[in-house]
């Protein structure tokens, strides 16, 4: 059975992308996990599942969309949980228009 797409947006892009602004949040602006899961709006467990890669498991390669997470990462550091739906949005939509996630989506295996 196939699912939604944007079943494979929530169960496999969302842990990628928080993965990625987990990782820039804690090793480009030096925050600790609490800090980092405080502005992702995550538990702190989360975060440790992020940096240790038990979450969040598929790689994005394209260095246009780890730029953007990074961009992303900087406003979320300055700006907080306010910005973070738009940012999840937008790094989600570029994700979707680059033909990523159909790609990456059928090659997980469950």
């Amino acid at each position: 059975m196939s699912h939604l797409p944007c079943e494979n947006i929530i169960w496999y892009g969302i842990p990628v992308i928080r993965r990625e602004l987990a990782f820039c949040l804690i090793n480009q602006f030096g925050l600790s996990q609490k800090e980092a899961a405080d502005k992702l709006g995550i538990t702190p467990s989360a975060v440790s599942q992020y940096v240790s890669k038990k979450r969040g498991k598929i790689t994005i390669l394209d260095e246009k969309i780890i730029k953007e997470i990074k961009l992303s990462a900087n406003r979320i550091n300055d700006q907080g949980e306010s910005v973070l739906n738009s940012e999840l949005c937008k790094i989600c939509k570029i994700l979707k228009s680059e033909g990523l996630f159909k790609f990456q989506f059928d090659t997980v295996k469950k």
